[in-house]
């Protein structure tokens, strides 16, 4: 995810084509001050399967544009984002206990009230909890790139999926995909160039600029210090 490198952040995404799985689960470290932002924070922030279908203005108080993000590794950019645009609602999903614990003791500390969290299996959120046609932008930063070519067929960015995530967006509504693998970026492209209710908004074929809302984290700062590059893909449901 976007934070971590591999050997801070213990899972990785997962989306396998013949399962309803989209994540590898491993508990990972959690730090005191984790484990206690649970029982401080999470009755807050934390958002559960069990309880069906998203209403937002019951749960945010309000009607506003939706974003989610899936994979938010430690959290810090998602928060950074909500902060930033106090006018949106952001919901983020995320699998690794460490992570969560983090995004919701510095969105507590922080008093930040437009966000909210699933500790959960993305695909179940997407089809259990998420309407159609409900959010404005969906983000995926920095997933797996699962960059040995027998093992591709794991990355979350598949037709299947980008299918899925379409029915979720609003149209008009921005789908932004970004990675440090230009392997990985060259199969985003092939992939959302082939989605008939995609449009490219840098045109057929470009990857766009990193665009304003999206914050550079210091994994990506360090990686374009050592002369890795990031490819950004901007798409609008039709």
């Amino acid at each position: 995810m976007q934070d971590e490198s591999a050997e801070d952040f213990p899972y990785r995404t997962e989306y396998k084509r013949k399962s309803i799985r989209s994540y590898v689960i491993r508990a990972g470290r959690m730090t005191e001050g984790q484990r206690r932002a649970f029982d401080t924070y999470w009755g807050r922030y934390g958002l559960s399967l069990f309880d069906g279908p998203l209403d937002p203005l019951e749960v945010f108080g309000r009607t506003a544009p939706l974003v989610l993000e899936i994979g938010f590794g430690m959290g810090d950019s998602l928060l950074a984002m909500a902060e930033a645009e106090p006018e949106k609602d952001f919901i983020g999903i995320e699998v690794h206990p460490p992570g969560v614990g983090r995004l919701i003791n510095n969105a507590g500390g922080a008093g930040v009230g437009n966000l909210r969290v699933y500790m959960a299996d993305a695909v179940d959120v997407l089809n259990d909890c998420i309407a159609d046609a409900s959010l404005d932008r969906f983000q995926l930063y920095f997933p797996d790139p699962w960059h040995k070519k027998k093992h591709h067929k794991r990355r979350i960015v598949q037709p299947e999926f980008v299918r899925l995530l379409c029915a979720k967006l609003k149209p008009g509504g921005l789908m932004h995909l970004a990675t440090d693998w230009e392997n990985y970026a060259e199969h985003m492209l092939e992939v959302l160039e082939a989605e008939e209710r995609l449009e490219n908004t840098a045109g057929a074929g470009n990857y766009s600029g990193r665009p304003s809302f999206r914050p550079q984290t210091k994994f990506e700062r360090r990686g374009q210090r050592l002369g890795h590059g990031v490819w950004d893909l901007l798409y609008r449901r039709k």
